[in-house]
């Protein structure tokens, strides 16, 4: 089963496997309160301080976090047949991940914040 938390929150044993899907992680964040951390699932510097600052909505953030998740990388450029296509094996994984074991998709937001990157995460590795 895959669940959200906010990394600051106590850690359970139903927690199972803790991943940190943020760009930083944080001063002052022990690496105790997640097992790993994958900056790649989230949302951009840029894109992030956009939303923080009122510069976007929600909706817009939602519609770029998500454009984000899919960018194909430099690699893309060197490569004709072989292509990246964003995070979509990383998404394919966590939801096989999920399948077998508890996970928990972890930030820095509240505990009970309606909108954080990690629940449109969540919707994107159910999906997959």
């Amino acid at each position: 089963m895959i669940k959200t938390r906010s990394v600051w929150s106590a850690p359970t044993k139903s927690d199972g496997l803790r991943i940190l899907v943020t760009r930083f992680r944080g001063r002052g964040l022990p690496a105790s309160r997640y097992d790993v951390w994958m900056p790649s699932l989230g949302p951009s510097e840029q894109l992030l301080k956009a939303v923080l600052s009122g510069a976007i909505d929600w909706k817009a953030f939602t519609r770029r976090y998500k454009d984000e998740l899919f960018l194909d990388g430099p690699i893309d450029e060197r490569s004709e047949t072989i292509k990246n296509h964003g995070q979509k094996s990383t998404l394919r994984l966590l939801k096989a991940l999920g399948a077998q074991q508890d996970v928990t998709l972890m930030c820095h937001c509240d505990e009970d914040a309606t909108q954080c990157h990690r629940f449109l995460l969540l919707k994107e590795v159910q999906r997959g």
